[in-house]
């Protein structure tokens, strides 16, 4: 007679032992989208923003599994997680994926991805080679992903954010029209915003004004 394993017996590994990203362009464009994600719902606690964190939709069972590049789970807090096991978290899948390509990424491994991401509930996945400045993605219709036949200028549903297919690279946007920006990009922007503070609160000391009370 088979038993079926007993759920509390069985480990969820929180790594599958591969790397986040194989080469630099790749992690950048994974940060980039991450943490832009995390800009855009700051202040709203239950949407769930996660970069290569392992998904187990199944209970008992920890070989079905998958580490989106990015992944964004509306309905579920934010907070820190090994893993994301859905079962523990309302049975709400991830309804936004993300997959930056590497030259290592095969088209059965991509295809494997896509059947995994149709069969578990992703609303919207795309998929992004920045060596070929390539962009795909596919949308649920009628409980199942359907091929997105033209991405320049989509907006997403669930994330409201903008793609615009340029060159040399994609353009994202901010439902407010402002763009995505890199860590660095975002470091200058706020030293650049510093100075500028620096400066007027030295003008207006010039001025006897203690810009501390105004």
């Amino acid at each position: 007679m088979v038993t079926s394993p007993n759920p509390t017996q069985i480990v969820y590994p929180d790594s599958d032992g591969k790397p986040m990203a194989d080469n630099t362009r790749q992690f950048r464009w994974i940060t980039t989208i991450k943490s832009n994600l995390d800009w855009l719902f700051a202040n709203d606690a239950d949407v769930f923003v996660a970069g290569d964190l392992l998904w187990y939709p199944v209970e008992g069972d920890n070989k079905t599994r998958q580490a989106p590049d990015v992944m964004v789970a509306f309905g579920r807090p934010k907070g820190e997680r090994g893993s994301y096991q859905q079962w523990k978290e309302n049975n709400i899948p991830p309804q936004v994926v993300f997959e930056i390509l590497s030259p290592g990424n095969t088209q059965t491994e991509m295809t494997r991805k896509l059947l995994f991401y149709d069969r578990y509930g992703v609303e919207e996945y795309y998929i992004y080679n920045p060596d070929k400045n390539d962009l795909g993605g596919c949308i649920r219709q009628e409980n199942r992903l359907e091929s997105l036949e033209n991405l320049d200028n989509w907006v997403s549903p669930r994330l409201g954010i903008r793609f615009q297919l340029a060159q040399p690279e994609l353009l994202l946007y901010y439902p407010d029209g402002q763009p995505f920006t890199s860590y660095n990009e975002e470091r200058q922007r706020a030293e650049t915003e510093r100075q500028r503070a620096e400066r007027l609160a030295a003008k207006l000391r010039e001025l006897n004004i203690n810009p501390e009370e105004i």
